[in-house]
């Protein structure tokens, strides 16, 4: 009897376990996190950076081919077409080289968010085992949380937490 008792009793307690349930707002959270902010900040640094060169390079090139324009008028005809297709393999080399130069830096950009993404989700998942929780679902924008009590939102708490590493 003592054991039907006891297995009722611990079949109640465990039926009555509720899940420990909060809701993140990604969007709102990483607006907020500074790592992500500064990652942008490096990012459009970089890419002003590039869009100096690469405009510097191009008005160069228009300066050049001005100016090989100009003396391609007093040249024979098959002098002038072999130097308007040395200018056009030229521009088309410099092209290509700014090409490559700015998928590097999207390239580098992507990973350097990437990296930000995934510490994020080891924070919210370490945040999560930490403080008892069974789930903790994504929402904002793209998330799975259509309507969420205010009282589960840990956007703030968790934000404390990311910027405070720093």
């Amino acid at each position: 009897m003592k054991k039907i008792i006891f297995t009722i009793a611990l079949i109640a307690a465990w039926g009555c376990k509720q899940d420990k349930i909060a809701y993140v707002n990604n969007v709102r959270l990483m607006d907020g996190y500074k790592e992500k902010i500064a990652v942008e900040e490096r990012y459009a640094e970089q890419r002003r950076a590039f869009e100096i060169k690469r405009d510097s390079i191009s008005q160069a090139f228009q300066s050049e081919a001005q100016e090989i324009e100009n003396q391609m008028k007093s040249m024979s005809q098959n002098k002038a077409q072999e130097t308007f297709s040395n200018l056009q393999q030229k521009g088309q080399r410099m092209g290509q080289m700014l090409q490559q130069e700015e998928q590097q830096l999207n390239l580098i950009g992507q990973a350097d968010m990437d990296s930000v993404v995934q510490k994020v989700r080891r924070e919210i998942e370490a945040y999560g085992k930490a403080n008892g929780y069974t789930f903790i679902l994504g929402g904002g924008e793209g998330g799975s949380v259509l309507y969420g009590d205010e009282a589960k939102d840990i956007t703030d708490e968790l934000l404390k937490v990311l910027n405070a590493e720093e």
